[in-house]
């Protein structure tokens, strides 16, 4: 079974493809964002998952690969077209190429056209197919920069992507305005560019009559994507908070583990965000915890000790989560969660203040 999730980075509107084998764990993400690295590495760690390879569709314009800053934290394999002369690629990919997760695999379809090196990715059984630009939701990738094609593109659409069953779902690089995913039969019908009786007269047409502004962020992010996304001083771990072993959520949250937060409760501040009845209640508070209900917290923020770092805590996790959304908005930095609240902390028989009972 694949495991499958889609990701969105708003910024470029790209979309980032997760596929696991949910019996080895082993996975492949394609087209990662340099600036969701970390969100991409929550989601691997999370779903205890060994990353084995990221994958570019191609030599992207409009974003910086995050794969060089995943290949740092999970030694995983950078991925990417041999037409794309990268520099520093663990393997070059070309037609009809497999690259395994376990006991899944996908094929590579080379498809140019939008650029000399764009590449479409195939699930082993066909039920499901990673385009890049080549093809979008009722569009398609510009061809007139990086050596694209219009005919190329025509010819790749076609012989590579409309040749799969009908019912292949298709999944675009980029969607600019919210659409998720199409069908190998849809597009072939209802792409205003492609589909239908459209020749490739009439696409070349089309495609040379655009007259698109090249991408803002194109002198910066293609010099980048030709080192696989390596940049000059900056790795994922020179990010991470240096005041305790913190571990970051899928949701962007940074938590902290009870264990170490009772072995530095003397220089912690611990936060507690429920109402006072529970302060006092059956589970009991953290030795010295400070309350501050979460909705009086941005009132109060100010009677927080700025120079130390901050614990919040509830009963089980979600207040406690968003206060600390709540003071990083405040200009406080060293702020973490306590996953489970004190459900967990009960659980584990740590410290515990008042009646600690079970509620």
């Amino acid at each position: 079974m694949v495991l499958f999730r889609q990701l969105f980075d708003p910024q470029s509107s790209t979309y980032t493809y997760m596929l696991a084998c949910s019996e080895r764990r082993e996975a492949i993400l394609i087209d990662p964002v340099f600036e969701q690295a970390r969100r991409d590495s929550a989601l691997i760690e999370e779903l205890e998952l060994k990353l084995v390879a990221t994958l570019e569709t191609h030599i992207h314009a409009d974003h910086v690969t995050g794969g060089w800053l995943l290949r740092e934290r999970f030694g995983s394999c950078f991925m990417v077209a041999e037409a794309g002369e990268t520099e520093g690629a663990d393997r070059t990919l070309k037609h009809d190429d497999h690259i395994k997760f376990g006991g899944c695999h996908v094929v590579v379809r080379a498809t140019p056209g939008h650029t000399a090196s764009c590449l479409t990715f195939v699930l082993h059984d066909q039920s499901m197919a990673f385009t890049g630009d080549c093809l979008l939701i009722r569009g398609c990738g510009r061809t007139d920069f990086q050596g694209g094609s219009a005919e190329d593109l025509y010819h790749s659409v076609h012989e590579q992507v409309f040749s799969l069953p009908d019912t292949c779902l298709l999944y675009p690089g980029h969607d600019y305005r919210g659409l998720t995913v199409s069908s190998v039969g849809e597009e072939r019908r209802h792409n205003p560019r492609l589909g239908g009786a459209l020749s490739i007269s009439d696409f070349k047409g089309y495609m040379d009559n655009l007259g698109l502004a090249h991408p803002k962020q194109m002198d910066i992010a293609v010099p980048a994507n030709l080192r696989c996304g390596r940049p000059e001083t900056c790795s994922l771990e020179q990010e991470e908070p240096d005041w305790g072993p913190l571990n970051l959520t899928f949701a962007g949250v940074w938590e902290a583990p009870p264990q170490w937060v009772e072995e530095n409760l003397g220089t912690l501040q611990v936060l507690d965000v429920r109402e006072e009845a529970e302060f006092d209640g059956p589970l009991g508070h953290i030795p010295d915890a400070r309350l501050i209900p979460l909705g009086e917290l941005s009132e109060r923020v100010e009677e927080l000790d700025q120079d130390r770092a901050i614990v919040t805590v509830c009963r089980a996790g979600g207040r406690s989560a968003q206060a600390t959304n709540i003071l990083r908005k405040a200009g406080l930095t060293k702020v973490a969660n306590l996953p489970g609240g004190m459900l967990r902390w009960r659980a584990l028989n740590l410290s515990t203040v008042g009646n600690a009972q079970d509620a």
